[in-house]
């Protein structure tokens, strides 16, 4: 009887093992501030930026980690898309020593063969990480994995924090990049900036590498819907089409739905970044056209508080916004969405129940059995 009863308790566990699921990821997003507390960097004088980062994979003894750069984006970057560096994503070079000059970070998973050379910590259990990163201006030569070179100008392109998978190791839950604004900031606050000298080798990106947001802002990774690469300031028009403005299908305003959205008046050929409020989501970037327009859509956050919010366009001098009124999500797009996680806790607990259950009841049988037999036998 017992012999019987194996086959049918592994089946149980196997059936437990399938049905329990698996703990959701959030997404990764990273905060930025300056010594002021906003999210902007002086074009003439470097810039010292605290970085934090939550919702990051964090591997337990994994190789690597991640890479954290200050550069421009254009679309379809990143590297599990097939992004190249000097291609599609463009950044400050520096050594990847941990004694480099502070303008790239690596930030290594928790016990990683690789973490002797980290200068910018660790990735926590829970997928938080905090470093500092400094900007030496808003020019900069970036170079490709053959070592051409070519000038980014932020001045006339969205640039900002890029995080990717470190040593080789291509991490698609680990690549964003958060925009960042280019304004003078005090004296106090800056230093003359330094040129950089190292140009990063083929392997430190070769197959490894957004958000927005103004102080203390954090955004989730938002795949950009047009763009192109970046160029030099020499090669883009600057001249404004008129008065810069940002407009919104107000009737689409609702949390969870994907709201669309137009820009003019802005200068030909810049290439802009929109957020909603303070990074809670970010588009782009994209290609202003000769018109001065640009037409795009951003995903509201399902966790959106009804009320008034804001979307904002980056990379312009004088930035154009909307304000508009948000409402709730629908109960059907809350249903599918927040409730995950609790569900999640819930079936899990009653998978367990049914399966102790089934054990403890075939058990029963079991030795019931085993009883029936013994007493047979004496009779």
């Amino acid at each position: 009887m017992l012999r019987r009863l194996i086959p049918v308790l592994a089946a149980l566990v196997a059936a437990a093992t399938v049905l329990v699921p698996a703990p959701a990821h959030a997404a990764a997003r990273v905060s930025i501030a300056n010594p002021d507390g906003d999210a902007v960097v002086d074009p003439t004088y470097a810039t010292t930026l605290t970085l934090k980062g939550t919702g990051f994979q964090s591997i337990r003894g994994g190789h690597g980690g991640i890479y954290v750069f200050f550069g421009a984006v254009r679309n379809g970057w990143q590297p599990s898309k097939g992004g190249a560096t000097g291609a599609d994503y463009f950044y400050v070079p520096d050594s990847e020593s941990a004694e480099n000059q502070g303008f790239q970070k690596f930030v290594a998973f928790p016990g990683s063969d690789t973490a002797d050379s980290a200068n910018g910590g660790t990735i926590a259990a829970n997928g938080t990480w905090s470093t500092t990163l400094t900007v030496p201006g808003a020019v900069f030569d970036a170079y490709d994995r053959d070592g051409g070179s070519r000038s980014i100008d932020c001045r006339q392109l969205t640039c900002g924090i890029i995080t990717v998978g470190a040593h080789g190791v291509t991490n698609a839950s680990n690549e964003t990049f958060t925009p960042v604004r280019v304004a003078s900031l005090s004296g106090s606050t800056s230093t003359p900036s330094a040129t950089p000298s190292a140009t990063p080798s083929a392997g430190s990106t070769a197959t490894s590498t957004p958000s927005s947001g103004t102080a203390g802002s954090t955004a989730s990774t938002a795949p950009g819907t047009t763009g192109d690469a970046p160029t030099g300031a020499a090669d883009v028009p600057v001249a404004p089409a008129g008065p810069a403005a940002l407009d919104v299908d107000r009737g689409s305003a609702r949390a969870g739905n994907v709201l669309a959205f137009t820009g003019s008046g802005l200068p030909a050929g810049r290439q802009v970044t929109v957020v909603f409020d303070d990074g809670a989501a970010a588009a782009g970037p994209f290609l202003v056209g000769a018109d001065g327009r640009i037409v795009g859509v951003i995903t509201l956050p399902v966790t959106t508080a009804a009320g008034t919010h804001q979307l904002r366009v980056y990379g312009v001098d004088d930035p154009p916004s909307v304000s508009f009124a948000v409402l709730e999500a629908d109960v059907a797009t809350t249903v599918a969405t927040e409730p995950a996680a609790a569900e999640t806790d819930d079936s899990r607990a009653a998978v367990v129940f049914v399966v102790a259950a089934g054990l403890v009841l075939l058990l029963a049988v079991g030795q019931l059995a085993w009883r029936l037999r013994r007493s047979r036998r004496a009779a």
